[in-house]
């Protein structure tokens, strides 16, 4: 940031700051979401792996 506080702004600064933030969250969001689709998925494959490696220690 340049340390100026909102009132010494000037109007492009205000407009390119509320646009750049807009574009921030609007990727955070898009990251949420992924993250949130994928992460089911991710969990399935740590619960197979798991019961495979538990079944290769078996006896018998």
């Amino acid at each position: 940031m340049t340390g100026k506080r909102a009132d010494e702004r000037s109007p492009e600064e205000v407009q390119d700051l509320l646009r750049r933030r807009a574009i921030f969250l609007r990727e955070l969001a898009e990251a949420r979401e992924l993250r949130r689709r994928v992460a089911p998925r991710r969990s399935r494959r740590a619960e197979i792996r798991a019961t495979l490696r538990m079944r290769s220690f078996r006896i018998g």
